[in-house]
């Protein structure tokens, strides 16, 4: 009898231990590579924290400005690009990158891959926070140093028509 005691609490602690690992529910539970994958445009820019005066450029690539209208291709096998459409003081330009999504801490993050690049061997890249990626919609936040406060940048993406 007392053996079949000292049995039963174990397993109800292995039990309870087993629970306490299992994956929650919630946005990170529901975050996928799917959801992000597709073409998208980048509609608008806006900024938390930091005066759009103060960012001088977005990717180490040109203004902020330059993005807006960027359409962004994510194939679900993670390359992909983003061109940038062009006006008088951007000019056109498509750049390959390699992209993936970080369910652990909900996060998009990409490479860029210039000819002759294999994505394994670069080690620079961009992390972003992957705000909301849900049907038509993906908000992304980068984050940049400015004062003492969290500051991002907010790129508001629209799936584009096909």
């Amino acid at each position: 009898m007392k053996r079949i005691l000292v049995i039963a609490a174990i397993l109800c602690s292995s039990l309870m231990v087993l629970q306490g690992c299992s994956p929650k529910g919630g946005a990170a539970a529901s975050l996928k590579r799917g959801n992000v994958s597709g073409n998208w445009v980048l509609n608008d820019i806006s900024f938390d924290g930091v005066p759009a005066m103060n960012v001088k450029s977005l990717f180490n690539e040109a203004s902020y400005k330059c993005f807006i209208g960027s359409t962004w291709r994510l194939t679900n096998s993670g390359n992909g690009s983003y061109m940038l459409p062009g006006t008088a003081d951007c000019p056109t330009k498509t750049q390959s990158i390699f992209w993936s999504v970080s369910t652990a801490d909900q996060t998009f993050q990409f490479k860029k891959l210039y000819e002759g690049d294999k994505a394994k061997n670069v080690t620079e890249g961009y992390r972003l926070i992957l705000s909301q990626a849900t049907g038509d919609n993906l908000v992304l936040k980068s984050p940049v140093d400015y004062g003492k406060n969290p500051a991002y940048i907010i790129l508001n993406f629209t799936k584009a028509m096909k």
